[in-house]
């Protein structure tokens, strides 16, 4: 089968020949429909110093995906041949403390599909049965395509109360900010109000409802504040960009006992102004990947309901043509790019 592949520790990627993963008894074998390029493909990609102590090469990248089960282990029972899927993308081993105590997102033992392990930028993918999420016949492939970074964009604006309060998102306009801002105004926030660096994804985040966006270069928070009549901060955030002055902007905006979700990975170097987050009572909650499967539930109900994160899709191509993809992404005037392998 074709795939595409991290073949050697360097930059690029490579499609490849290559055999077709084989079936155990607990696993499926999916056929690939519709692909989406994540952030952390593009760090594969250009194997910076994240992918160089992560990733092992060879293996075929990609965790963002849908497709039709084809085959089924002999020990499955739950996943019939014909159905369209898509795969929540980290195997928990199912059995250290968290994974107990149904915090399977924080295994002790986590696996990644497309990082540490085969994934699914190929025709086919086998993966663990335990893992398969059917999902209601009206979400479309491309969508169920991108319910993985949904899935982020969900914990992170989910984790805390929504209703009747204002939200601020830094790294607004990146893919996981603009469907945080729709599910935000879904969810019933006042204000909604984000900064990002380029021009795309701010007019990206305004089509996804942000109530005002700015350049940070050009524009101050508090300004916007001002114009929207806010007198006492932002009673949620979401940091988005891992960029330590964003947050530290973010800290500085918040309202006594606000409370912060930290998806954006900020450098080690990062300092940041204790004194108003114990002063301030600020809560910060790091979020990784999705609940399995809580999150999954509340995404596809919002989808089948009403929310509308399409906008998110800018580009879609050709497996064949996924360096037009990568470049793209390098460049960053892009939301989701969708890779069709059918």
């Amino acid at each position: 089968m074709k795939a595409i592949v991290k073949s050697k520790p360097e930059r690029g990627l490579w499609m490849e020949d290559v055999p077709m993963p084989k079936v155990g008894h607990n696993d499926v074998l999916i056929k690939i429909r519709k692909a989406a390029v994540c952030g952390t493909d593009l760090h594969i990609y250009k194997w910076d110093q994240w992918a160089q102590n992560t990733i092992q090469t060879p293996v075929i990248i990609g965790h963002e995906y849908m497709g039709e089960v084809v085959e089924v282990g002999s020990e499955v029972d739950r996943v019939k041949v014909g159905e369209r899927v898509t795969v929540e993308g980290h195997i928990a081993c199912g059995f250290c403390r968290n994974c107990r105590r149904g915090r399977q997102h924080i295994c002790d033992h986590t696996l990644g599909i497309g990082v540490q392990r085969d994934g699914g930028f190929a025709e086919y993918i086998s993966v663990p049965a335990k893992n398969v999420l059917k999902v209601d016949q009206r979400i479309p492939d491309e969508i169920m395509a991108v319910m993985d970074p949904l899935g982020n964009a969900t914990h992170t604006a989910l984790s805390f109360p929504l209703l009747g309060e204002d939200v601020l998102i830094t790294g607004i306009g990146g893919p996981i900010g603009a469907m945080a801002t729709a599910v935000c105004r879904f969810a019933g926030a006042r204000y909604i109000v984000g900064s990002d660096l380029s021009k795309f994804r701010r007019d990206l985040a305004r089509k996804m409802g942000a109530t005002k966006v700015i350049d940070p270069m050009n524009d101050s928070i508090k300004e916007a504040m001002k114009r929207l009549g806010m007198v006492g901060g932002f009673d949620i955030g979401l940091e988005c960009s891992g960029s330590p002055i964003a947050f530290n902007d973010m800290v500085e905006s918040m309202y006594n006992g606000g409370k912060i979700s930290l998806l954006g990975l900020l450098p080690k170097e990062t300092t940041i102004n204790w004194s108003k987050l114990i002063f301030k009572g600020l809560t910060l909650k790091g979020i990784y990947g999705r609940e399995m499967y809580e999150t999954w539930y509340h995404m596809e109900m919002m989808l089948i309901t009403g929310l509308d994160i399409t906008p998110v899709i800018t580009h879609r191509m050709k497996a064949d043509d996924f360096q037009k993809a990568f470049d793209i992404m390098e460049e960053g005037n892009c939301g989701k790019i969708i890779l069709d392998w059918e």
